[in-house]
């Protein structure tokens, strides 16, 4: 493609972004759906010129930093408490789903080998949380349902590019069943491993440098250099990324020093907004080339065909999530992990699959060696992410309200109590900083003024709960301007006691990881640039 044509195919891309972007929020409905829609509207412009992803773009250039930011902003506490019902579904489910597509796949065309039937199989079968929780989110489901769906995301996506991996090996390749176990252990526990050690060298790596700039960058290449030499070395890039994204993702923020926190998480969300996004349009735009010749076949048999494969996706699903409670009450533990999880919260799990992103590039990134099945098979994906997208997520409001699943001010009660603790943590520590003379009586009374004034109005909002809170920090940094000499110290030591109280708050329960990076924000508003230092 020359670079007139790729320019023209970016600016498309762009366009059908926003326009999805704003009818998302006028409508209602989740991004991806109308993303894939007007991309395929989009592709039948006169005068554009034909898409085609190359497998090694989407490989090199929109999984390794998708996954790892999933993995660095998952919730280590809740995913601890919930590891049975998403250990189930991650890789339980995500294997049985892979082998019940590839065996209904097999048996519709049977001129498909059983690898690439396989492959197909694992590229459909992780999920995406990121439409089921936007929606989930948008309507007040309950936080331990969004944790498990997103928990669930994360493992799966490894366990099915694992498979998927294996798979297009045994495209090309005589496979046996020892070949096939040592290159698991091969590519797991080498992923991992290698992995942690990026994330290691990069926590180490991360002391020394100061500069804002600088450390998105680092930021930036971390999950690419986890990726990329793994799949040198012959094993799993993804879970390398993965692992290398847990890693610093529990240590304390470990993406940003605080005086680049806001910027950092900033760029990331739009990073990654752009990945995924790019990622439904390409598949949209590509569609146009696919329909003159799928696979060979006539279009009413690959309707026929990818209606029945998302059939066997969702049912797989639902009967799995259905019968998991009364399976998982055999196992030790396994009644104390499913307390709280009643038939209702299963069928909702169960009807929350959607697939996305993570689906298209696997199935983009079919090789060649695949043959004439590879656009037939990308055409196969693209039909089960646009009959999950469409079919499940404008149902699950729907089914969230039917069985009285909303909580609609749970997160920002939840919210609200944390900025109440963690003034109340300032107000303590303001107090003894001023008993041990470390700090003069003016400034003390100035910041004891600001701080009583944003605990009275957090205290009005748990009364009332009528509006959005969001206001404290312009206050803040209107009285920044007037603040007595030697405060940047005391609001250095205000901002770490009350980072101590989210600490703890979130360790015993009280609050979730979500509400501490809502918080946290704030307060990286709050501290002196001067004062605050990377963390580890």
């Amino acid at each position: 493609m020359g670079e007139d044509r790729l320019f023209v195919v970016l600016l498309v891309v762009a366009v059908v972004v926003l326009l999805a972007r704003a009818l998302a929020h006028r409508i209602g409905v989740p991004d991806a759906i109308l993303l894939v829609v007007l991309g395929i509207a989009a592709g039948f412009m006169p005068g554009l010129p034909s898409v085609a992803v190359s497998p090694h773009v989407v490989l090199l250039g929109f999984l390794p930093p998708l996954v790892y930011h999933a993995a660095f902003f998952s919730a280590p506490r809740e995913t601890r408490a919930n590891a049975f019902p998403i250990f189930t579904l991650a890789v339980g489910l995500t294997l049985v789903t892979t082998v019940a597509v590839a065996w209904t796949v097999y048996g519709l065309l049977p001129g498909t080998g059983w690898a690439a039937a396989v492959a197909l199989g694992a590229a459909v079968a992780p999920t995406d949380a990121v439409a089921a929780t936007s929606v989930m989110q948008r309507v007040g489901a309950p936080a331990r349902l969004v944790t498990i769906l997103e928990g669930e995301s994360l493992i799966n996506d490894g366990v099915a590019l694992t498979v998927f991996g294996l798979a297009v090996e045994a495209v090309s390749a005589p496979f046996t069943v020892e070949h096939g176990l040592v290159r698991l252990v091969q590519v797991v526990l080498g992923g991992i491993g290698y992995g942690l050690l990026v994330g290691l060298v990069v926590r180490r790596v991360r002391r020394w440098i100061s500069d804002p700039s600088s450390q998105i960058i680092v930021s930036l290449t971390t999950p690419y250099l986890a990726f990329i030499p793994a799949e040198s070395l012959g094993a799993s890039g993804v879970l390398a990324a993965v692992a290398a994204g847990f890693y610093l993702g529990t240590r304390g923020e470990g993406l940003l020093q605080p005086a680049s926190r806001l910027l950092g998480s900033m760029f990331w969300r739009i990073v990654t907004f752009l990945l995924e996004s790019a990622l439904f349009v390409l598949l949209g735009l590509e569609i146009r080339e696919l329909l003159h010749q799928p696979g060979g076949r006539s279009w009413w048999e690959v309707l026929w065909i990818g209606l029945a494969v998302s059939a066997v996706v969702i049912g797989v699903r639902v009967v799995w999530e259905l019968g998991n409670g009364p399976l998982a009450d055999l196992l030790p533990g396994g009644r104390l992990s499913q307390e709280g999880l009643g038939w209702r919260e299963r069928l909702v799990i169960g009807f929350s699959g959607m697939r996305g992103a993570i689906s298209l590039a696997l199935a983009l990134s079919l090789p060649a060696s695949v043959g004439s099945d590879r656009e037939l098979h990308v055409l196969l994906t693209a039909l089960v992410v646009l009959v999950t997208l469409v079919g499940q997520a404008p149902l699950l409001p729907v089914l969230l309200r039917r069985f009285g699943l909303v909580e609609t001010d749970r997160r920002r009660r939840e919210s609200m109590i944390a900025r109440k603790a963690a003034a109340n943590a300032a107000l303590a520590r303001l107090d003894e900083m001023a008993e041990a003379e470390d700090v003069d009586e003016k400034t003390a009374d100035a910041f004891r003024q600001m701080l009583e004034l944003r605990l009275e109005r957090v205290e009005y909002f748990l009364e009332e709960m009528e509006d959005e809170s969001g206001e404290g920090e312009s206050e803040e940094d209107r009285e920044d301007r007037g603040e007595p000499p030697g405060s940047m110290r005391v609001r250095a030591e205000l901002v770490r006691a009350q980072r101590a109280k989210l600490d703890a708050l979130y360790r015993k329960g009280k609050i979730g990881a979500g509400t501490v990076r809502q918080v946290g924000n704030e307060l990286d508003f709050a501290e002196p640039i001067s004062l605050r230092r990377p963390t580890s």
